[in-house]
């Protein structure tokens, strides 16, 4: 009996270890945090990050529940940026990412729901929110091949204008 007890607790630690990986938004992000209210200049605002990371997007329990393809290979452990955004009542929000190489693009909300992009124009994702919630939203983008490490750019924007265009 004590040897099952021991499997068992052995399996809900790997559990846990794992959930923590897959949604670790407590965190420090590994390229930044920008803290911006609404009506912010300039727009958009940048921060360079070094896309990809080991842990497959698919393998991680998160689901778009907009129906975005959640794909691609992120450093699961600590989010990439993280933005603590104050929001308004008339702007959109826009995270996109620019990069030569095939890029993804997942976002954890402040009411905790998951966002995630592939491919919105060419190989850059996007996530538009027509009306975005305050709070902090933790930031991971992702490469589309395996172990691939890439330079890209995040931009964050409330302009409708800016971003990729399909």
């Amino acid at each position: 009996m004590r040897r099952i007890t021991l499997t068992i607790t052995a399996v809900a630690i790997l559990m846990v270890a794992g959930t923590l990986l897959a949604q670790n938004w407590g965190a420090e992000p590994l390229y930044g945090t920008l803290n911006l209210n609404t009506g912010f200049t300039p727009d958009p605002q940048s921060v360079a990050v070094q896309a990809g990371g080991e842990s497959a997007v698919s393998t991680l329990a998160i689901s778009d529940p907009t129906g975005g393809f959640c794909a691609g290979y992120i450093a699961a452990g600590q989010p990439d940026v993280r933005l603590n955004y104050t929001s308004g009542t008339t702007w959109p929000l826009r995270i996109y990412v620019q990069s030569m190489t095939d890029t993804t693009l997942v976002v954890n909300l402040p009411d905790t729901t998951w966002r995630c992009n592939d491919d919105y124009a060419g190989l850059n994702p996007l996530i538009h929110l027509d009306s975005p919630l305050s709070g902090q939203y933790d930031i991971w983008i992702g490469t589309y091949a395996p172990g691939s490490i890439e330079p890209a750019t995040l931009y964050v924007s409330e302009l409708s204008s800016m971003g990729p265009t399909p």
